[in-house]
Parts: C-alpha cells; sequence; structure tokens
C-alpha cells in the first residue's frame, strides 16, 4: 500500500468529513488497540510455529549410540584366535638391492 502524502490527506479528511472532529480520537484509539492486538497474536503465533519446528527437530535427531562390540575374531576386537596363519611369499631376486635403498630426497 503506497500512499503518498496526497492520498493521506485526502483520507484523513474524508474520515473527518464522516466521522466529526469528536469521534476521531475515538477512532485512531480503537485501531491502535487492534493493531497491537494482531502484533500480540502474530507473535505468538510465531513463536508457537518455532516451538513446534525446534521439536520436530529435536526429535528428529538421530541419537548417537554407543559402539557395540566388534566380532570375535575381527583385529579391533585384539583376539585373532580363529585367524588363519599367514601365507610367506618369496621375494624376487635379481633387483632387490635398488628395492632396498632409499631414494635421494
Amino acid at each position: 500500500m503506497n500512499l503518498g502524502f496526497s492520498e493521506m490527506v485526502f483520507l484523513f479528511l474524508l474520515a473527518l468529513i464522516i466521522f466529526g472532529p469528536k469521534k476521531m480520537p475515538e477512532i485512531g484509539r480503537q485501531i491502535g488497540k487492534a493493531l497491537n492486538d494482531f502484533k500480540r497474536a502474530s507473535n505468538e503465533f510465531k513463536a508457537q510455529i518455532e516451538t513446534e519446528i525446534a521439536n520436530i527437530e529435536r526429535e528428529a535427531t538421530p541419537q548417537i549410540l554407543p559402539p557395540s562390540q566388534p566380532p570375535t575374531g575381527a583385529v579391533a576386537s585384539g583376539t585373532l584366535i580363529d585367524a588363519p596363519p599367514a601365507e610367506h611369499t618369496p621375494a624376487l631376486t635379481g633387483s632387490s638391492e635398488a628395492s632396498t635403498k632409499a631414494p635421494d630426497a
């Protein structure tokens, strides 16, 4: 609602003619109270919506559970009782000297 100064003056004069000078302050107070009540209700509604959204987000967030016990025989459990023995593979011969030297940095 973009009302210019001339439109506001016209509306004020029209209201003054329709309601008279004695009723104008009372009408102004009633409009002010109505706007205040509307603002208060909208703030309460906004706060209620934000509270509900926060509750939904809190319920939707998954809870972090403690880690379960690793299966028996796993490396993480620290017990390798059932693990098969490792096979030994022979090293390649021939260029073994080149592979054991560290590269120059």
